[in-house]
């Protein structure tokens, strides 16, 4: 057995566009899961954004 076995396996980065066949099932699963919630994230971001900038429309329309 291997030192490197015993020790917790590290994150791997991901990068956009990365070659996927090199992660288990499992840290794809995580991936997904990561970024369903950042897309989630981004998502509220521009909803905020839009809605600022409506008000602020509204207001100089007047």
């Amino acid at each position: 057995m291997d030192i490197e076995e015993l020790e917790p396996r590290k994150k791997k980065d991901f990068e956009i566009g990365c070659d996927l066949s090199n992660h288990s099932i499992d840290e794809l699963k995580e991936l997904a899961e990561t970024l369903g919630e950042e897309i989630k994230r981004i998502a509220e971001a521009i909803r905020s954004k839009e809605s600022s900038r409506d008000t602020a429309d509204s207001v100089f329309k007047s």
